[in-house]
């Protein structure tokens, strides 16, 4: 599959597995998985069609690890960004001592003000590396990049989860657990 049609479908995809299940006649099951079968049942119905293997190498190669079939490749999820009301399942798991968060210049004041907070996420996304960080603000204006504390985090009993994508998750960051990386 060409990159422009890889980066169609992912996009098609995430839209209905993360937003809109319901426009391809989906019922997401807990843990956010569908059926592999059903789904491309519902991409033909809704004229986009898809096949296996297309789906295999959009999960493969994703460069962003969006999506994971289950250990029998029978079923496939969203890893996150949700914004339907959705259970994932998800274990808590120790963070590193250090996560990253790369957020707009223009955001810095008020999130050291006031944290991170999960808007209409599920949840606070935290990178493993600044570089990983960088890039996400750099979506959103000229980038900052925030350190965060996340070993003070878990100590304090506060949960962190990590999907097959690895990107760090959590409910908030608290601004005694940030500060600007510095330069």
């Amino acid at each position: 599959m060409d990159n422009k049609r890889l980066v169609r479908v992912s996009k098609y995809l995430s839209l209905h597995l993360r937003h809109e299940p319901e426009k391809l006649g989906l019922e997401l099951q807990p843990g956010g998985w569908v059926g592999v079968e059903t789904l491309l049942d519902a991409c033909r119905r809704q004229n986009c069609p898809l096949t296996r293997d297309e789906l295999n190498e959009v999960g493969a190669n994703n460069d962003k690890k969006r999506f994971a079939f289950d250990d029998g490749s029978t079923r496939i999820r969203a890893n996150q960004m949700h914004s339907v009301e959705i259970d994932l399942q998800r274990e808590p798991a120790v963070p590193p001592d250090v996560l990253y968060h790369g957020t707009a210049t223009k955001s810095l004041s008020s999130v050291l003000k006031k944290g991170l907070e999960k808007m209409a996420r599920h949840h606070v996304h935290l990178s493993k590396t600044p570089e990983e960080a960088c890039k996400v603000g750099a979506r959103h204006g000229k980038p900052v990049v925030l350190v965060v504390d996340a070993a003070a985090m878990h100590r304090a009993g506060i949960l962190f989860f990590v999907p097959a994508n690895g990107v760090w998750l959590t409910d908030e960051v608290p601004p005694q657990y940030l500060r600007p990386l510095a330069s």
